[in-house]
């Protein structure tokens, strides 16, 4: 473990990334022995071949899709390796803990009843019955009996006596994959009475309850053939019917990708006219009372192309099948509700690309071959509310990792900054005359710690959150001077900060702040070392993420700092509550291990209880502890109120 990335929050930090690889290993050495757990835990009433096909799923479903888990947008961790045992002892095996963790979530969540349709999805194959083979007398007895428990309970009773863990592992394992109430299921395993007979072994390792070996039989042969004949009847009509809506009408142009309309509406089709789309003059935004994306005016080569203008807003209305269509998180994709503003049409990267703005979002229409049968596109994504500061700038197009941007009017000069290098200049964006970019380079996904490149238009610096909109970065403490990210300070915070900007993609994210909470002198003269609070606010006003993070000043330039705590949908280190406590483990290099743990300018003191217990009066604390040992932070403020930590 890395002495600056234990944390005292249950995170990727705490037990290291769990690389795909590693996973991958485990769930193919102990793959029978995953579905047997998976198949043991799903309800019984679900039939056996479904339920052995659902096993399977999600046996498979538990390999994790990032490089390195908790490496991908804030998430909590999926294990906790201290508390769990693997098949040779204890964490004998990381990879193996780590997938069965994930199969007991994934079982448990299929097997939760529901009251209301639907029902879980779960597989099914079309005319076999696949089933184990079949077991004795005490087999089918303790299959009825694990049937009368609830999830939670075959879970508990699987765990003591397939996995043979304790009483007091067991009750960890099942809290760590969302049980509420483990005791309970701990005591209905407990109520399962033993099979008669002397065993070498447990009777779930039978081959009653064994899903890898398998018998096939066939479904009902007759009834299969009716189901055929009614499913060919439904499809013809199907047809039928959808020849006799699509039939062109009159009024309309070709419309390309666009679905046929299904009904006439004058307001409608008024909101789908080019020519009726709204143009903001070259000069607007120079009077304008108000600097956003309504002040845009009209721009490119294209914005009299009035067949290209039909497509999209056709398109944009009734989006055919063809029709990849995206919408940042929050953001509705329904048609206009009047005629919507143009922003730009034109000839990008050898694509056609119409921007269009209704006043509450942007939409990006982009295909290529001219409308005849070529890749059709539709992004949105919701920009209310938008003022110059976070109107600055809109993704045209994204080809290989590189994007063109569309500048606003009243931006001057253009730089790409790498956030990550605070010393290094700028260097200087072409843009044509209308605005457009130079193919700027995104950040990479895999190792956004390598590089990060932000684009700084004027003095406010953006950075490309794989949205239409890019999110605007500042520096500063939230209600006493939030401002651009400008001077050594901020930018030295940032290049430390950057690349945890991959974990608030696809959120819908309007503004980053981070800033300073406190700063702490490590022990044994370890130096000194930051706590920042990162926030980003979105554009829909919930849903925020932020980040708690500890940065040793002695670390190599440019290292990220480690995550201490992390929240969604909280208002810590916002405007409505600019607090915040965090803590983390921390290893000194002599080897031993310190609770470190800071809170912002109205923390008076800060205890620690549980694993490590101690206080500090002041806004730091230093306690000795052990490696893997967790405790609860509490601080008072200074009108006495108390405040927990991030979470």
């Amino acid at each position: 473990m890395d002495q600056h990335r234990a944390t005292l929050a249950p995170d990727d930090e705490t037990t290291g990334l769990i690389d795909v690889e590693q996973a991958e290993a485990a769930l193919v050495e102990h793959y029978p022995r995953l579905v047997r757990l998976a198949y043991l835990i799903l309800p019984p009433g679900t039939g056996r071949t479904r339920r052995v096909l659902a096993a399977h799923a999600l046996a498979q479903r538990a390999l994790p899709r990032n490089r390195g888990y908790g490496a991908g947008p804030d998430r909590r961790p999926d294990v906790e390796l201290p508390w769990q045992r693997g098949t040779k002892g204890p964490a004998a095996d990381a990879g193996y803990a780590f997938v069965r963790l994930r199969v007991l979530r994934l079982a448990l969540r299929a097997a939760r009843p529901r009251r209301w349709w639907p029902p879980p999805a779960l597989p099914q194959v079309v005319g076999l019955r696949l089933f184990p083979r079949s077991g004795g007398a005490d087999e089918l007895a303790l299959d009825k009996a694990l049937s009368q428990l609830s999830g939670p309970g075959r879970a508990a009773y699987v765990l003591r006596e397939l996995e043979r863990l304790g009483e007091h592992e067991t009750r960890t394992l099942l809290r760590a994959a969302g049980v509420a109430d483990a005791r309970t299921a701990l005591e209905e395993a407990a109520s399962v009475p033993a099979p008669a007979g002397s065993r070498d072994g447990s009777p779930l390792e039978s081959a009653e309850f064994d899903p890898c070996s398998l018998q096939a039989r066939p479904t009902d042969l007759m009834r299969r053939r009716q189901h055929l004949r009614a499913a060919l009847v439904a499809v013809v009509a199907l047809v039928v019917c959808g020849t006799l809506l699509g039939m062109p009408g009159r009024g309309w142009g070709p419309s390309g990708a666009a679905a046929p309309p299904y009904a006439r509406h004058p307001s409608a089709e008024r909101a789908l006219d080019p020519q009726r789309l709204t143009r903001a003059a070259p000069d607007a935004w120079r009077t304008a009372s108000r600097a956003d994306f309504s002040a845009w005016p009209a721009r490119g080569d294209r914005v009299g192309d009035t067949a290209l203008l039909r497509r999209a807003l056709a398109v944009w209305a009734r989006p055919g099948r063809s029709v990849r269509v995206s919408a940042t998180m929050g953001t509705q994709s329904g048609p206009p509700p009047g005629p919507p503003q143009l922003l730009f049409a034109g000839e990008v990267d050898r694509t056609s690309v119409v921007l269009l703005y209704d006043g509450l979002r942007v939409a990006r229409y982009a295909e290529t071959g001219g409308g005849d049968g070529g890749a059709v596109a539709l992004d949105f994504a919701r920009l209310d509310a938008a003022d110059a500061a976070t109107s600055t700038a809109l993704v045209l197009s994204r080809v290989d990792g590189n994007v063109r941007y569309l500048t606003a009017p009243w931006v001057r000069h253009a730089w790409v900054r790498d956030l990550l290098r605070p010393g290094r200049a700028p260097r200087p964006l072409h843009r044509t005359g209308e605005g457009v970019t130079d193919p700027v380079r995104t950040a990479p996904l895999l190792r956004p710690c390598r590089g990060w490149p932000a684009l700084q238009l004027g003095s406010r610096l953006v950075a490309d959150l794989g949205e239409l909109a890019p999110a605007r970065l500042t520096y500063g403490t939230p209600g006493r001077g939030v401002r651009d990210v400008a001077g050594r300070a901020a930018r030295t915070s940032w290049a430390r900060t950057g690349c945890r900007l991959a974990l608030m993609r696809a959120r819908g994210v309007r503004t980053v702040n981070s800033w300073r909470f406190a700063a702490q002198a490590l022990p044994e003269a370890g130096g000194h070392a930051a706590w920042l609070c990162t926030r980003a606010e979105t554009w829909r006003g919930t849903g925020a993420k932020v980040l708690a993070q500890f940065q040793p000043w002695d670390t190599r330039r440019g290292a990220a700092g480690a995550i201490a705590a992390g929240a969604d949908d909280s208002p810590a280190c916002g405007p409505r509550e600019p607090r915040v406590l965090a803590g983390v483990l921390w290893k000194a290099r002599s080897g031993h291990w310190y609770l470190l743990a800071a809170g912002s300018r109205q923390v008076t003191a800060i205890a620690a209880t549980g694993g490590v217990r101690g206080r500090f009066y002041g806004r730091a604390l230093t306690l000795p502890a052990k490696a893997g040992a967790r405790a609860d932070l509490r601080a008072r403020l200074a009108g006495g109120g108390r405040l927990g930590p991030l979470r």
